[in-house]
């Protein structure tokens, strides 16, 4: 059932330990099925915490399989991997975000001037269309901050070859919206539906699909283009290598700086390294996701995920200062460690600093990038070994 998100890592871990006994056969079984966001569902509802790492994939999977095998939980940990897939297809694509960055802004500017475009849009995102699921569902996201990611491949499609909507403002609107807006899955997820990620290959929402896994509450009818072709896809993207990063003395007095893409980036301080001088955070990737205002709930909790990471790390370092960004290198800090900064609106955004920085990229996304090549199945294979299943 859909409750008011509590931007913490205490909450993630309650609602994470509420879910392990359901991520076996419970979660395969029922995960496509959205019957309201009043009805109880079978999905973990972890990605807000997963999309700001208040809790990381990992210890997200090691927590399910320490209760299930990695056969039953399969499904669910594959959906994590999709969006360590998406996170690593994009990292070695940047120009995909460029572009739709561009197309985005550029069709921002035809709303201006298009008033049938205008209109469209706007009955799209106030739920006006006269398609009452996807009325609904537009208005529950703006709601709650969150939809079914089924819910959100029906929605995307009905945008797009129903209303016939550009592809890019409905990824734009997600990314305001929605509390788990991640740049890699959602832009890339966008991009799927319409036929543009896997060439040829897109995904129609059909009205029988919607009533058997709406489980009735919704049957459009003669509502919907089910019989739309994909768009047409730009050449593919070249494969960049991933960035090879600077090697790092533990001894270098440094600084840390936090970003909303890692709020546990605490984590990756080295062991043999004293205490960071200074803690700084940077919030200027939130307001970056979109050049239109963020929705309410996206936003709050974006912002008390920091605080939560904040006190957190007041807590472990009590008597390291907190300064602005800026102020970094009159700290007696000599660089600064943050957390890798993935492809996106927080990277996009970051200010050119005082010091050297040095990023530290997750044993996680180590194990996995590298194998985001093209599409998921090849990473796919690979999660067994990586996991030691």
């Amino acid at each position: 059932m859909s409750t008011p998100l509590i931007a913490t890592r205490a909450a993630g871990l309650q609602s994470l330990a509420a879910f392990v006994p359901r991520a076996g056969r419970a979660y395969a079984d029922g995960r496509n099925v959205d019957a309201g966001p009043d009805q109880p569902r079978a999905v973990s509802g972890l990605s807000p915490y997963v999309r700001h790492r208040l809790l990381t994939e990992a210890e997200i999977v090691d927590a399910v399989l320490q209760r299930h095998t990695l056969s039953a939980a399969e499904k669910f940990v594959q959906e994590v991997c999709w969006r360590t897939y998406w996170k690593g297809w994009l990292q070695q694509r940047p120009q995909a975000w460029r572009d739709y960055v561009a197309a985005r802004d550029a069709h921002l500017l035809r709303l201006q001037q298009i008033s049938g475009l205008r209109l469209g849009y706007t009955q799209a995102c106030e739920g006006r269309t006269g398609i009452d699921c996807f009325d609904a569902w537009a208005q529950e996201l703006v709601a709650t901050g969150t939809l079914h990611n089924h819910t959100r491949m029906w929605f995307a499609s009905i945008w797009i070859f129903t209303l016939r909507l550009p592809w890019e403002l409905g990824a734009d609107w997600f990314m305001r919206h929605l509390a788990d807006a991640d740049a890699a899955s959602n832009t890339l997820s966008w991009r799927w539906v319409a036929g543009l990620h896997t060439v040829g290959k897109h995904y129609v929402a059909r009205a029988e699909n919607i009533e058997r896994y709406t489980r009735g509450r919704f049957n459009p009818v003669g509502q919907l283009n089910e019989s739309a072709a994909p768009l047409t896809a730009p050449p593919p993207y070249a494969r960049q290598p991933l960035a090879t990063l600077p090697s790092d003395d533990p001894g270098t007095p440094s600084a840390l700086l936090l970003t909303d893409d890692d709020l546990s980036a605490g984590d990756l301080w080295p062991a043999a390294a004293p205490p960071p001088r200074a803690i700084a955070v940077f919030r200027g990737g939130i307001a970056a996701r979109s050049p239109q205002p963020l929705g309410a709930v996206a936003s709050a909790f974006a912002n008390a995920a920091i605080d939560d990471a904040m006190a957190r790390l007041r807590q472990r370092w009590p008597d390291s200062v907190v300064v602005e960004p800026e102020a970094l290198a009159d700290t007696g800090a000599q660089q600064i460690r943050m957390a890798e900064a993935p492809v996106g609106p927080g990277a996009d955004a970051l200010p050119t600093l005082p010091l050297p920085v040095v990023a530290l990229r997750r044993d996680w996304d180590a194990a996995f990038w590298p194998h985001a090549m093209r599409g998921f199945f090849q990473l796919r294979e690979r999660i067994p070994q990586i996991l030691g299943r």
